[in-house]
């Protein structure tokens, strides 16, 4: 996975947060559990909030 795999992230945290409301995460915190995740093979500074934000909302939809 790439940070532009945004759809691809969302589902892999869903699966390994399951607890967790998205809507309620910090980004910092969002941008380390992406580095931890299974199969994630992508630069950690080749980010940025916009990037974020997509996951996030992303994995918010997951959720629901």
């Amino acid at each position: 996975m790439k940070w532009i795999d945004t759809l691809e992230i969302a589902e892999a945290l869903y699966d390994k947060f399951p607890d967790v409301d998205p809507e309620k995460i910090r980004f910092t915190d969002l941008h380390n559990w992406v580095l931890e995740l299974d199969g994630f093979d992508d630069d950690p500074k080749r980010t940025g909030e916009k990037i974020l934000e997509a996951i996030q909302a992303a994995w918010i939809e997951e959720a629901r």
